[in-house]
């Protein structure tokens, strides 16, 4: 095992990142990112190796995040949404404001884990191997899901 030092230098772009996909700020992914590698040093003792370290500390943001989002009942918001979804073929339709409103109803309506694998590849730009290891899930497993999620976009749309 690295030591903590190294761990830190080596990963913490990439964790502060993927927080900055979930959350969409910048204050708050720097403070779970912060809190994500404080509680990876108390039980670095606990990883066992069964997934990448980068994933195991993907998990621990995201936990960190989820409870600061219960206790802050926080959710996504449509405005940032909307700064991060002209990536793919709907940019043409979210420049209507009315169907831009409609994309964005059908993604906050999908159900986990859809929406976060779309979330993750559109805005995040990972790789599917990489959302895969955040899942404990092959690579085959999100690129089907991040298809279905698109494809039930799409079906809600007019």
């Amino acid at each position: 095992m690295p030591d903590f030092d190294t761990v830190y230098q080596k990963y913490f772009k990439d964790v502060y990142r993927y927080m900055l996909i979930l959350a969409r700020d910048e204050w708050l992914a720097e403070e779970v990112t912060q809190e994500t590698f404080f509680k990876a040093l108390n039980k670095l003792h606990q990883f066992d190796g069964r997934s990448s370290l980068y994933a195991w500390l993907c998990q621990i943001a995201k936990n960190t995040y989820y409870d600061y989002c219960r206790k802050q009942k926080r959710l996504v918001t449509d405005e940032a949404l909307s700064e991060a979804f002209y990536t793919d073929e709907l940019e043409q339709r979210l420049q209507d404001k009315e169907t831009a409103a409609e994309i964005y109803r059908a993604i906050h309506a999908l159900e986990e884990p859809y929406k976060e694998v779309l979330l993750l590849r559109l805005f995040g730009e990972l790789p599917f191997g990489q959302i895969a290891a955040l899942f404990h899930k092959t690579e085959s497993w999100a690129r089907v899901t991040y298809h279905r999620a698109r494809v039930k976009i799409k079906e809600g749309l007019p």
